[in-house]
């Protein structure tokens, strides 16, 4: 049973609290039914009005459990005009209907039913009926309650599509400029969100108007002075837990008895505003800022109902903020730690090396990947590029762990890089957590002075790119070195892992990375690899240090990954 709509405003506690407290006082019942027919809450008078509990209507058929013709006679599906709303995205109403009552009876209602759209399509409906035989009520009432119904309907899917969005972004930015557009105009004609800093700060982040961020009004964003305790005004009462504040011409109007207070009343002047609500943002945690919407028309105040539904969505947009939050402390954590563990590259007469680590975009994932370069007792110098499978600090302490018993088996034993990974691999199942990992092991062997050549094998990851000296095309075109390739670590053991041999020449670079270099959700692989080795190619004139800071500027735009690079250049 589809559940949508009600998932669109938290659940259906959320959606009841939203009903209730919008047809307070009226002599109406409402439901909320999804695109197939079914009952998905009811408020407290459609109880009443129909002697079911809605615990007991929900889940249920509306057209089988209640809708029925005059006098009681049952309507077929195919000519029920109540659930044609939710196929054709357009309102409807009945005046000589009957709805089914807990006991059998028939009860004679009017009815009226508007569609509820999510993510641009409808995803249930929102029906209004009210009992004929004890309902008086003028025409125009009777309108205005199918205004009501509809507005309904536009403020439910307001709040599915905040959330929808909302929940789309682990970026605070990112989450405050949504907000804003859903907002503006629908709802209010400007907007100003405030941001509580871990200092105990209060910034103004945006101010949102019908263009977005405003450039005119710049110079009311910025840090606001602090929230003092004693104040009546209303954003530092809001700030400070109390409950969502409307505000008229006369309440703007008060003298200003602090800082903050006085820096709101310019801003509601400097907008011409009418009227004015207060809400917090807030999450189970804290109270992480406030929202004040603005309306500079007098014809249009806000209600109290439009109070309830801005605090509705200042809830959901502070447990947005809050979890953007939490999300890049914890990234932060983690890309700390990640770069402690990529140690410092170890010193050679003959050989230079080069490394880069790049975080992954803000809003993504901290992945496991990783680089790494250590001699060895023979004089070899060991290089490392790997990809640990998880996230965030978790991926850093796989990473850590994969790391130290592969530098550990390579520095005691005086085996190829194949039989390393494979150690590396019965390993793993049994001294670490990491359940799968992709590698490459290469050994630069030489005398000093050269020649060199690198022996290496790769565990399932993007091969190394083998770059020839600039102005030496005898030594032929940049090409990945394509052997050596065997399975990843943890898929059960390559009994055959091999070895790849090359020559390295004179003034050649050795590249390897990680996929976010060349990968793109969705993208070909093969494109991004070609990609990288046309621009790696040209780049070969430039130190080795400047050459790994331009190869970052191969990264393809959409890349949600974070990348490791490691280049090692022999000499002319």
């Amino acid at each position: 049973m589809s559940h949508g709509p009600v998932q669109a405003f938290g659940g259906s506690g959320g959606g009841e609290r939203l009903l209730t407290f919008a047809f307070a006082g009226l002599a109406a019942g409402v439901l909320l039914v999804d695109v197939r027919g079914r009952i998905l809450t009811a408020n407290p008078r459609a109880e009443e009005l129909l002697g079911r509990r809605a615990t007991a209507m929900v889940g249920e058929d509306a057209h089988e459990l209640l809708h029925r013709g005059p006098g009681g006679v049952g309507i077929p599906r195919s000519r029920c005009v109540l659930l044609a709303v939710a196929e054709d995205g357009r309102p409807a109403w009945g005046e000589s209907d009957t709805f089914l009552t807990g006991e059998g009876r028939a009860l004679p209602v009017r009815w009226s039913a508007a569609p509820i759209a999510h993510g641009g399509r409808t995803v249930g409906l929102a029906v209004l009926f009210a009992d004929v035989a004890g309902s008086s009520a003028p025409v125009g009432r009777e309108a205005a309650r199918v205004d009501l119904l509809e507005d309904l309907a536009e403020q439910l899917t307001l709040v599915g599509a905040i959330t929808e969005v909302l929940s789309e972004t682990l970026d605070v930015e990112e989450a405050v400029d949504r907000l804003g557009p859903l907002l503006v105009p629908k709802l209010a004609d400007w907007v100003a969100v405030d941001l509580r800093t871990p200092e105990g700060e209060v910034r103004r982040v945006a101010v949102l108007g019908p263009k977005g961020r405003d450039p005119a009004l710049g110079a009311w964003r910025g840090p606001l002075p602090p929230p003092t305790a004693l104040s009546r005004s209303a954003l530092v009462r809001v700030l400070h837990g109390a409950q969502p504040v409307l505000l008229g011409r006369q309440e703007m109007a008060e003298p200003p008895d602090a800082p903050l207070a006085a820096v709101q009343a310019g801003f509601l002047r400097a907008l011409g505003a009418t009227s004015a609500a207060v809400v917090a943002l807030t999450s189970a945690r804290e109270i992480t800022g406030a929202i004040t919407a603005v309306r500079t028309s007098p014809d249009r105040p806000f209600t109290g109902r439009e109070l309830a539904l801005l605090a509705d969505i200042g809830h959901r947009a502070g447990v947005a903020i809050d979890n953007a939050r939490l999300f890049g402390e914890q990234r932060d954590i983690a890309t700390a730690m990640q770069r402690h563990l990529l140690t410092e590259l170890p010193q050679s007469r003959d050989l230079q090396l080069a490394a880069r680590y790049r975080p992954a975009p803000a809003g993504s994932r901290v992945g496991g990947d990783w680089y790494d370069a250590f001699g060895l007792r023979d004089g070899r110098t060991a290089l490392v590029i790997g990809d640990v499978i998880g996230h965030d600090l978790q991926a850093a302490a796989r990473m850590a762990q994969l790391r130290n018993i592969l530098r550990a088996l390579a520095w005691d034993r005086h085996e190829s890089p194949a039989a390393i990974v494979g150690r590396l691999d019965d390993a793993m199942a049994s001294l670490t957590d990491v359940p799968m990992a992709t590698m490459v092991l290469a050994y630069v062997e030489g005398p000093p002075g050269g020649p060199w050549q690198v022996r290496w094998t790769s565990a399932g990851h993007p091969p190394p790119l083998l770059l020839p000296a600039t102005g030496t095309p005898s030594d032929g075109e940049a090409r990945y070195l394509e052997s050596g390739q065997g399975i990843v670590l943890g898929a059960g053991g390559d009994p055959g892992r091999p070895d790849g041999l090359e020559h390295l020449p004179a003034g050649s670079t050795l590249l390897l990375f990680t996929d976010g270099l060349v990968e793109v959700p969705g993208a070909d692989l093969g494109a991004g690899l070609e990609g990288l080795r046309r621009h790696a190619a040209g780049l070969t004139r430039y130190p080795l240090e400047e050459f790994c800071d331009r190869i970052l500027l191969a990264i393809p735009h959409g890349s949600t990954d974070d990348t490791a690079l490691l280049a090692i250049r022999v000499p002319d």
